[in-house]
């Protein structure tokens, strides 16, 4: 054995302790693994370690990331998350309408900045445009539409879902990139009827809108299929239940310090109301 070992660079006692180890696994240890292949199902085989780690601990399991990551490669899950990329930058500004959010995607409270954009998705036959308009103090997603034309109506029944689903909120900022179906005559008639002010990132600027397109990079590398969706019908189920189910419900994101978006906003309210009741 002293042989072998020094031949292989083994110490002798690391031998004898991997001999007499327990080769009979915890239960702790199946329910560990059971939840997080579960939670990897539930992100159609998107999340991380780092998202693994977060929703197993918030259901009572502390899991770090590191023991999350060994445990994902010995069950043989790979997370389908795609590798960064660089973005163009832009200095013109807008004339008519300047950029009044300015990159300050930190704010204090739901309700008070909104930001929206339109991206494309096959469907079988034919591109499908979605719009979302997404709530920046929880990067939660209030208001979706799709249509298979990109144009201010689209955008229009997206912005009036998140109008009446937040239930007709007032001081409130909408923030989207220049493209004409946020500058038509018939969306900025429609932010004025709803009383929101307009904020246009600078042209060709990405940077701008960061947090939507940071949401439209995560819808398609964490669950829309490589090749698309088969049909129109397919498309519309599979991203409302990504947008209502697992990015609102489940998805832990690093903003709200690793909560998921309805738990972010659950919270605050909650603390709301009882600074509210002791004032």
């Amino acid at each position: 054995m002293k042989t072998l070992c020094d031949v292989f660079c083994v110490h002798r006692s690391s031998y004898k302790y991997w001999r007499q180890r327990s080769k009979r696994i915890s239960p702790n240890e199946l329910k560990l693994r059971g939840l997080i292949k579960e939670h990897f199902k539930a992100s159609n085989g998107s999340a991380g370690a780092r998202s693994i780690a977060d929703m197993v601990t918030t259901q009572g399991m502390p899991l770090s990331r590191y023991r999350a990551s060994k445990l994902m490669k010995s069950l043989g899950l790979i997370s389908r998350q795609l590798p960064g990329h660089r973005y163009r930058k832009a200095m013109q500004e807008h004339i008519e309408i300047p950029n009044y959010l300015d990159r300050q995607f930190d704010v204090e409270c739901p309700n008070q900045v909104w930001v929206g954009d339109v991206t494309y998705i096959w469907s079988g036959q034919r591109w499908l445009y979605l719009a979302v308009v997404m709530d920046l103090f929880a990067r939660k997603p209030v208001g979706w539409a799709m249509s298979t034309s990109p144009d201010s109506k689209l955008t229009g029944k997206a912005l009036t879902m998140a109008y009446e689903s937040r239930g007709k909120p007032k001081g409130l900022m909408f923030h989207s990139d220049q493209g004409s179906h946020y500058t038509s005559r018939y969306y900025r008639q429609l932010l004025w009827r709803y009383q929101i002010k307009q904020s246009l990132s600078r042209r060709g600027n990405c940077w701008d809108n960061s947090p939507m397109e940071r949401f439209f990079r995560s819808l398609k590398s964490e669950w829309v299929p490589t090749l698309g969706y088969q049909s129109a019908v397919e498309a519309q189920q599979e991203i409302t239940h990504y947008i209502t189910g697992y990015y609102s419900q489940l998805r832990p994101h690093r903003h709200n310090g690793g909560l998921s978006p309805n738990e972010s906003e659950r919270l605050y309210w909650k603390n709301s109301k009882t600074v509210a009741r002791f004032t």
